[in-house]
């Protein structure tokens, strides 16, 4: 059966900051209750003191037990789960691939793959209990297209759009849907850092590359996270 947002409980995950602490709040403004994990501790507890209205969780994404831990709370407190939303991810190396570092590559990996794939797992059988929901994964136009000096990123990025049609698939006979949202470049700190690193490695001025990046956008700009979240609701919806 289909909800309203207000009557959603949703997971986000690493939204202590960035992206996902948009979504966090335009979500509980909607009157949804809403529960954020992350595992910077700093980040938490900025983001708890501002939003005490939204549980925070610390939680390791890219670590089996945590994640457990972190749904069997959920169950615990809630005894069920309309959403999940997928959004942690790191940048990972940017390099060439002879220069890159294999360390590096299983970090991004780990986090950006195995993450959503450890909660996703877990969330499963929560939705079951409110006869179904959304399982909602961040991707980005890394899934679609090839991203020089990206490896690690636009694998798992790759990895995560077959993941969402793999489950999509699997479980839409139990309303469960699974769906992807793959935007371009997003306003704020993460794409920053992509800039200047990709700069120095290339021997560009920052302005160089961010130009560059405006090329890729058919409306010369990045986004800002508030736009993600209108697909957000429609997706929930």
């Amino acid at each position: 059966m289909s909800k309203n947002i207000s009557e959603m409980i949703i997971l986000i995950t690493a939204a202590a900051s960035g992206i996902g602490s948009v979504m966090a709040r335009e979500l509980a403004s909607k009157g949804a209750t809403i529960i954020i994990c992350d595992n910077n501790k700093k980040h938490l507890k900025e983001f708890s003191k501002k939003n005490p209205g939204i549980y925070a969780h610390e939680t390791d994404i890219s670590n089996e037990t945590s994640v457990k831990e972190l749904f069997q709370w959920i169950d615990n407190k809630f005894n069920g789960l309309n959403a999940l939303i997928n959004n942690a991810g790191i940048a990972g190396p940017i390099s060439q691939l002879d220069k890159t570092d294999f360390n590096d590559w299983k970090n991004t990996l780990s986090v950006n793959l195995n993450g959503a794939f450890l909660c996703s797992k877990e969330a499963i059988p929560l939705l079951r209990i409110f006869g179904g929901g959304s399982i909602i994964n961040i991707g980005s136009t890394s899934s679609l297209f090839g991203t020089p000096l990206r490896s690690a990123y636009s694998a798992s990025k790759w990895g995560i759009s077959g993941l969402t049609k793999t489950w999509a698939m699997e479980y839409g006979a139990e309303n469960i849907r699974v769906n992807s949202i793959c935007p371009g470049s997003v306003n704020g700190e993460r794409i920053e850092k992509v800039i200047k690193q990709e700069a120095k490695d290339r021997n560009l001025s920052e302005g160089d590359v961010k130009k560059a990046y405006l090329k890729q956008v058919s409306i010369q700009s990045f986004i800002d996270p508030e736009e993600i979240v209108g697909m957000i609701d429609y997706l929930l919806s």
